[in-house]
């Protein structure tokens, strides 16, 4: 069976530089094969003159060997049209990006990967990456859900045209980007350049047990509760496993970055020493799936489960939750740390929830 392709997909707000990092991906001599689906045209095109709009699916052959093609249309069918050329010889590619439009919601293009047995079979879904564009964000953000949405599904963010606003609102928009989000790594990318390795191979999706949480989210949450727990913070704080009190019941928003924005996506997490109950564990996470499945963008742990000696790592997208067995407990205390991104979720309802699944 052939090598899995993977698949990165392209999302952000209209006019935040997405189109100006895919040409450079595409005319860049990083010497691999890519595949470009742009996914239903929005306003801007990567270029006239390589891709001719005529309703048709188009596909182009780039001259370092990269090929584009535009749909209209059913996702699955391009991808697995992909596949067949592919086999058949008529191209090759080892990679696939999908750009998204400016307003399209990711979950759909992600869930297409689990869902589709083909598309699951062949391909593997690396990473969402986002594009924002530091001017206008705040604006977009607020106005737009699904601008909220490219945030919060996203595995890695890049923070665009950043020169144009004071470096003070870059900071800013930072903490509020990662208050939506805190498991993906915000950084700046100017006109396009940033390190390929920031784009691709980023396993996102994959079951592992590296859980980054950003260390400042977990510091602003522990300051939420000092008073409770006496708990000493050093500058190291919010790294993993120097956490003696259970799990953060900090506030998502924290009052000392005065944002003034409650976004309806927002994220937080659950942190404890104590083991779960598996049977309890995975009442309450059906239940939570059900009711709030559409709301949750992004989940994603490392659990520590009762009379298991390793760990357990689960993540899921909308209603699609996978899990598996990890390595053993070496050398570090044993301990349970997940994170929930989604959509107006009811965050004490469900840390008290969790926390009654603890053996």
């Amino acid at each position: 069976m052939s090598k899995m392709i993977p698949v990165t997909i392209l999302t952000g707000f209209l006019g935040s530089g997405k189109t100006t990092l895919l040409k450079r991906i595409l005319n860049e001599q990083h010497g691999m094969k890519i595949a470009v689906i742009e996914n239903e045209f929005g306003e801007e095109n990567i270029d006239n003159e390589i891709l001719v709009q005529d309703g048709r699916e188009q596909i182009v052959q780039m001259s370092n060997g990269c090929i584009c093609c535009t749909i209209r249309g059913d996702l699955v069918q391009a991808l697995s049209d992909l596949l067949t050329r592919r086999d058949a010889g008529e191209f090759d590619f080892d990679r696939v990006v999908i750009e998204t439009t400016g307003v399209a919601n990711p979950g759909p293009v992600a869930q297409t990967f689990f869902m589709d047995e083909e598309i699951a079979a062949r391909y593997l879904l690396d990473a969402v990456i986002t594009l924002v564009d530091a001017k206008h964000a705040n604006m977009q953000l607020d106005k737009q859900e699904e601008a909220q949405r490219q945030v919060g599904f996203a595995d890695a963010i890049f923070i665009t045209k950043a020169d144009l606003v004071e470096e003070k609102d870059v900071a800013d928009l930072r903490h509020r980007l990662l208050h939506m989000n805190p498991r993906a790594p915000i950084r700046a990318a100017h006109f396009g350049e940033t390190p390929i390795d920031t784009i691709f191979d980023l396993r996102g999706f994959n079951l592992n047990e590296k859980l980054e949480i950003d260390p400042e989210f977990l510091r602003a949450e522990d300051h939420e509760h000092d008073h409770d727990h006496g708990h000493v913070h050093d500058e190291h704080c919010g790294h993993d496993h120097d956490h003696d009190h259970g799990h953060g019941h900090g506030h998502a928003h924290d009052h000392h970055h005065h944002h003034h924005h409650t976004d309806r996506i927002a994220s937080f997490v659950f942190r404890s020493d104590r083991a779960f109950n598996y049977g309890k564990l995975e009442e309450f996470l059906s239940g939570i799936l059900s009711v709030y499945g559409e709301k949750l963008l992004r989940y994603k742990g490392v659990l520590y489960m009762d009379g298991v000696d390793r760990k357990v790592v689960f993540q899921g997208v909308h209603q699609l939750m996978g899990s598996d067995i990890g390595a053993k407990w070496e050398d570090e205390t044993p301990g349970t740390k997940m994170v929930f991104i989604g959509v107006d979720l009811p965050r004490e309802a469900i840390l008290k929830g969790l926390e009654s699944c603890l053996a």
